[in-house]
């Protein structure tokens, strides 16, 4: 850009901020050292890169401008560390302005920079049945293709079960799914109601191993059309019904047990009471609901996972305390029979994801494009770094019905 000049930005840096535990490169190949060893570097490819800070300050400003290529990092997981945990030194007033000053000369000239293509940011009230379509479908509009890139073969989507001694991400995945069948005691013949059924896995597996009726739903177009085609693949059409439809819509029905595996994380601290009150009304005196999903455990009044998985990744998806989950079932009137955490069983399955990924990158980018290539690339490590943290974890609640 005309006019860019990263000396005074450089300069400020170094005075702001004595302790570095980072390093940073600019365009012009010209770098503000690191002061402690093996710390990430992050290149400034472009003012651009600048501007996005400028214009949107902390993690949506250097998302956007990573999403872009327009700022890359050489150890993403060490530079996650330092995004999350570094806490700058208090300035005075006059760094702070001189600091802005040099950020903005290093800008040069050039206009407010656009979001990338790929950014959603949803409007109107959350957690309505439309807007929760809108947030599932982009997050599945990557294709089915690329989720393929990186899942085991049953197209299993969520935490795998790794302490039964499985070998293999797609043993654990089944032992995932048998343990939820397990749980809930299913019995052959009986209906089971799976709510957010992403691409039927735990529907086959239930109607084919435990002999029960399945009805399985989700708001992704994309996860019926293939999950339809594994049902007819697998045989299994006159025991697995998946419907494009909300949870919200099913009233009237009545089912014997019911697995939630993956989706209380998409229903908001706005609809956790409806939620639960819902699904109690499906399950008739005795039914049982095995609920699986992260809870968060730290930035508990967080109403949000943060900007970046906010508009690139999960939109309106939050984690919520398991307390506040627990408190929702049984308010709804059930009663807690067991409860689970899976925290290192999660991060190891995304180590297998995120090395999946990472060998089939060239595919990753033909199938989603560039920046949602990047995007994903961020996520999965970010996702494995907040069960290795404790800032999250997963957890089984097993509940019935009296």
């Amino acid at each position: 850009m005309p006019f860019a000049r990263t000396e005074p930005l450089r300069r400020e840096l170094a005075a702001a901020l004595p302790r570095r535990p980072f390093a940073v490169r600019f365009w012009d190949g010209s770098v503000v050292e690191a002061t402690e060893p093996g710390a990430p570097t992050f290149e400034v490819r472009s003012p651009r890169a600048l501007a996005h800070v400028v214009r949107a300050p902390g993690e949506l400003g250097l998302g956007r401008a990573f999403v872009l290529g327009l700022l890359d990092v050489d150890d993403i997981e060490k530079a996650l560390a330092i995004v999350d945990g570094f806490q700058a030194p208090r300035m005075s007033p006059a760094q702070i302005l001189r600091l802005a000053v040099a950020v903005i000369r290093g800008c040069g000239v050039t206009g407010i920079p656009r979001p990338p293509a790929s950014e959603l940011r949803l409007r109107g009230e959350r957690h309505t049945i439309g807007r929760d379509r809108q947030a599932i479908r982009y997050h599945y509009d990557a294709g089915n293709e690329f989720f393929a890139l990186f899942l085991d073969e049953s197209m299993t989507y969520s935490c795998a079960y790794w302490r039964g001694g499985a070998g293999s991400l797609a043993e654990a995945q089944r032992a995932k799914l048998d343990l939820v069948c397990r749980k809930l005691a299913l019995q052959e013949g009986e209906r089971v109601l799976d709510v957010g059924c992403g691409w039927g896995s735990f529907a086959i597996h239930a109607a084919r191993e435990w002999g029960v009726r399945v009805v399985g739903v989700t708001l992704s177009e994309q996860q019926v059309r293939l999950g339809r085609e594994r049902v007819r693949e697998a045989g299994l059409e006159d025991r697995v019904q998946l419907r494009l439809a909300d949870y919200r819509e099913l009233g009237g029905e009545r089912f014997d047990a019911i697995s939630s595996i993956g989706m209380v994380e998409h229903v908001g601290a706005e609809r956790i009471q409806l939620y639960m009150d819902t699904l109690a009304g499906l399950l008739g005196p005795g039914g049982r609901l095995l609920n699986h999903g992260i809870a968060k455990l730290r930035d508990l009044d967080s109403p949000d996972e943060g900007a970046f998985s906010e508009r690139f990744v999960f939109p309106d998806g939050v984690p919520l305390p398991l307390s506040r989950i627990v408190g929702a079932m049984e308010r709804a009137g059930f009663a807690v029979r067991h409860v689970e955490g899976l925290p290192e069983d999660y991060s190891r399955t995304l180590t297998h994801w995120i090395d999946a990924y990472e060998r089939r990158w060239e595919d990753a980018v033909r199938q989603a494009g560039i920046e949602r290539a990047r995007v994903w690339r961020v996520y999965l490590r970010a996702a494995r770094s907040a069960f290795d943290t404790g800032w999250a974890s997963v957890y089984q609640v097993l509940a019935a019905l009296p």
